[in-house]
């Protein structure tokens, strides 16, 4: 008597074959997380927040509603606090935003009542609110000075070509100036015209019995190149060759640097027949570290008006030099001129 012990083999499976059995002891289950795992994983479910949010921005605490935080719907705050997102507490158990928190305080009086930031605030809650997507207060900052005139001022420097390059070139021209002489400060021409060109005569600006009628091909015979460092010019709106000015000094302040600037003439190279470029040349000087003495010198100057030739719609103007007989009598005119108001106002 023959006794079979095993089973039979499976004429179904090809030699070499994997038994079931075999491919479920090969098959490893994924490992049971542990603690640790456990406690850095996000939680699936989603988030929920009690009705008061105590909040942590960036080591500064707050406590406001979830409502408010909820109040536009496409903020970043608002999403933030859906309960979608994962927000991490601090050991005391407010939601963490590593953010600084230093303007935050105004951006949730404006979601609880809409209340604006008072105007030196306007430009640093302006960057809280792109930050957080905050439409509505964008909208509100733009309409408030400073950002309100800054909208007007980029519209003129739109006007005008190349001005990032040319303030950029500044910058570089004076930097390299300073390396090479070893110096505090350096000077740079800069030349500064609204129009192309000049259509009165050198000899006699005030009259027009001499006036040019240029034709395109005349046209280039004007066209030429200051001896100066950077040209900005000619554009084509109200603002006058002081407005350029007031914004260069502004773009450059902002980097950090004293900047003070003088006119110190025209360009007098000749162009054609009686005409002459009459473009105004200015120096700056750009200081890259301060001393108690420059500060003085700077506070002097911006009390001092520019003098300047600025030939305004091709007129050719002059520095107005009064000497001192002149300006005697102007003084004397005004004194007698507050007198006799003076008589007035008694009668």
């Amino acid at each position: 008597m023959v006794v079979v012990t095993g089973r039979e083999p499976d004429s179904r499976r090809p030699d070499g074959a994997m038994s079931s059995s075999d491919a479920e002891d090969d098959f490893l289950e994924p490992a049971t997380p542990t603690a640790t795992q456990a406690g850095h994983a996000l939680p699936l479910l989603p988030q929920e927040f009690p009705e008061v949010v105590p909040l942590n921005i960036g080591g500064a605490h707050f406590t406001t509603r979830l409502s408010t935080l909820r109040r536009y719907e496409d903020t970043m705050l608002a999403a933030m606090f859906s309960g979608r997102h994962y927000i991490p507490t601090d050991a005391e158990g407010r939601y963490f935003i590593d953010r600084d928190g230093t303007h935050f305080g105004d951006v949730l009086n404006f979601l609880r009542s809409g209340d604006l930031p008072p105007r030196e605030r306007v430009r640093a809650v302006y960057k809280e609110a792109q930050y957080y997507a905050i439409g509505p207060l964008l909208e509100q900052l733009e309409n408030m000075q400073p950002l309100k005139g800054e909208k007007v001022r980029q519209a003129f420097l739109g006007l005008m070509p190349y001005y990032k390059d040319h303030l950029e070139r500044i910058v570089e021209i004076a930097r390299l100036r300073a390396v090479q002489r070893k110096a505090r400060f350096a000077k740079l021409k800069v030349c500064v015209f609204k129009e192309e060109m000049p259509i009165t005569p050198y000899e006699c600006p005030l009259l027009n019995s001499l006036r040019f009628e240029r034709s395109e091909s005349d046209g280039q015979l004007f066209e030429h190149h200051c001896e100066v460092d950077v040209s900005f010019g000619p554009w084509e709106a109200v603002a006058d060759v002081y407005d350029l000015l007031h914004c260069l000094v502004t773009d450059l302040s902002a980097q950090g640097l004293i900047v003070d600037h003088q006119c110190i003439g025209v360009c007098d190279k000749h162009l054609i027949n009686h005409y002459y470029c009459k473009r105004p040349i200015y120096e700056f000087k750009i200081t890259w570290w301060v001393t108690e003495k420059t500060v003085l010198a700077v506070q002097v100057s911006a009390h001092q008006p520019l003098l300047c030739p600025i030939p305004w719609y091709g007129l050719w103007s002059q520095v107005l030099q009064l000497p001192e007989t002149s300006s005697r009598r102007v003084k004397e005119d005004s004194s007698q001129g507050e007198k006799e108001a003076g008589e007035m106002e008694t009668h």
